[in-house]
């Protein structure tokens, strides 16, 4: 069965940085776009990045662009997501999914000082 299994996640100061994974198992990861989604407390959950199949497209929202690199190791079924400069506002729990039927648990992020 699909199952996507994040991790990295946890309290970081503003301006630091975080990266998350996805490890992703019961399908073949090379043949799906995957995105990351978050979802803040008392807000409705939304869109952060896209990564085509092989990695050649990627996409971004406006919020994190420039701050958010989103990657993929298909060799190693897993995908990333690099966050640097981040700020109280980017704490949220972050979900990776392979949309639009399968969500990992997701792992929380909360950046405070």
């Amino acid at each position: 069965q699909v199952q996507l299994v994040e991790s990295g996640g946890g309290l970081v100061q503003p301006g630091g940085s975080l990266r998350l994974s996805c490890a992703a198992s019961g399908f073949t990861f090379s043949n799906y776009g995957m995105s990351w989604y978050r979802q803040a407390p008392g807000k409705e959950r939304e869109f952060i990045a896209f990564i085509s199949n092989i990695g050649g497209f990627t996409t971004y929202a406006n919020s994190v662009k420039g701050r958010f690199t989103i990657s993929r190791d298909n060799a190693k079924n897993t995908m990333y997501l690099q966050m640097n400069s981040l700020k109280p506002e980017d704490t949220a729990v972050y979900y990776c999914t392979r949309q639009p039927d399968y969500w990992g648990q997701g792992t929380q992020v909360t950046v405070s000082s």
